[in-house]
Parts: structure tokens; sequence; C-alpha cells
């Protein structure tokens, strides 16, 4: 009857042991896996590019406003769940810029996608225009975030305007801020498609490269070997206990 209550005692001297055991040698025994994923900007910003083209061009007059349907129903099912997509793995990825970003996008063109297809051809909507006015200014957001990759921020500023312009030709009824909001549109089309194709020649490693602007934690990632770009991964959102 003596050896139970001896491996009884054995157990629980060694429960107090871990309970009692020093914070930094528990974390020394804590693993974190990292799951590698490509990078997602160049879909979100490919996606973005046809989005803005399509209303560009019913806003600037190339095509009539009987297109506005094909148009918006081309943005829901092409750009809105291409950008979702980019968002769920730029949140995986731990970037707010692909993450926040693209979700936001994502989520107003498919509110503008929705509101045209609802609407009469060639009608404007002043509550549309302020939900568009206050998108605008929401975009500001992942953009502060982007000073390590400056051509993703002026992307995500460039969305932004095209946002806040649309919104007032809304209010105002279109006229000169209609035409406006198409041009930034096709701009924004152009840096979209500039920085989908920097990011893809840089993901490839191809011996021609475009500008992308990177700079401080945006060019981290390019020069620091594995160990350094981990470091202070535990205080991650996701990692740490709290978000």
């Amino acid at each position: 009857m003596t050896e139970p209550v001896e491996s009884t005692e054995s157990e629980t001297s060694a429960a107090t042991s871990t309970a009692q055991r020093p914070q930094s040698e528990q974390l020394r025994m804590t693993r974190i896996v990292l799951r590698p994923t490509g990078n997602p900007l160049p879909l979100g910003f490919m996606a973005l590019a046809i989005a803005t083209v399509g209303f560009s061009c019913l806003q600037l007059g190339v095509v009539g406003p009987d297109e506005a349907g094909t148009v918006a129903l081309a943005v829901l099912v092409l750009t809105v769940p291409l950008q979702l997509l980019a968002a769920v793995f730029g949140f995986g990825a731990r970037d707010p810029i692909a993450g926040t970003g693209m979700a936001m996008v994502s989520g107003v063109w498919a509110m503008v996608a929705v509101a045209t297809l609802t609407s009469p051809p060639g009608s404007t909507s002043p509550a549309l225009g302020i939900l568009l006015i206050t998108a605008g200014a929401a975009m500001l957001v992942p953009a502060s975030a982007a000073h390590g990759k400056l051509v993703a921020g002026a992307v995500m500023v460039g969305s932004g305007a095209r946002f806040a312009v649309t919104g007032i030709a809304e209010l105002t009824g279109g006229g000169a801020w209609d035409l406006a909001a198409g041009v930034l549109g096709l701009l924004l089309a152009i840096l979209a498609l500039y920085a989908a194709l920097g990011f893809v020649l840089e993901e490839v490693d191809n011996p021609v490269q475009l500008p992308i602007v990177r700079r401080g934690a945006g060019l981290k990632p390019m020069r620091d070997d594995m160990e350094e770009q981990v470091e202070g991964i535990a205080r991650e959102a996701g990692v740490r206990q709290q978000l």
C-alpha cells in the first residue's frame, strides 16, 4: 500500500514544480508556427483595377447607362470575392494593409454594385454619396499603416479619393464631379496594375524589378533573415493572449 502513495506524492510534486516554473522557462517551451502564404496584394489590386475601370467608363460616358447593371454584376461576381480572398490571406499574413485595406475596398465595391443594380440607370443617391465619402475617409486608416510600402499605400489613398469624389458626385447630381471621379478611377487603375506587377515581379525574384518604394518596416522582410523578422512576433495579434 505504500507504493501508490509514493507515486501520488511524486505526481503532486511534479505538478507543483510545473506550476511554480518561472515564466521565462515556460516561454522558452512555447513554439509559434508560421504558415507561409503568397503576397495577396497583386490579386486585390488587379481586382480593384477591373472595378474602377468599369465604373469610370460609366461616369465618362464611354458606355451608356443601360450597361450599368452589367458592370455592377461583374464587380459583384469578380472584384468583391477576389478582394475578400486577398483580405483573408492578408490577415493570415499579419499585414494590416492587405487585410484591412482589401476588406474595406471589397465592401465598398459591393455596396456600390448593389446600389447600382437596385437604382434606375443614370440616377444619383445622396445617401450613397454620404456613405462613399465616409468610406473614403476610412481608407486613410489602412493607408496610414503603409509607410513601409509607399506604392501600396498610394493605392489605398487613391481608392479613398476615388470613393470620396464619387460620393460628392452622388450628392451634387453628377456633372463635373462625375467626370473627375471617372478620370481619377482610370488613374487609380493604372497605379493598381503597376503595384500588382511590382509585387509579382518581387515575389518571383525576377531580374527586372519595378520600384515599389519599400522603406523601414516594409524593407525589413527583404533584407533581414528569418530570426530578425520574427523578433517580437509573440506580441502580435493572434499570438498574444488578447487582441
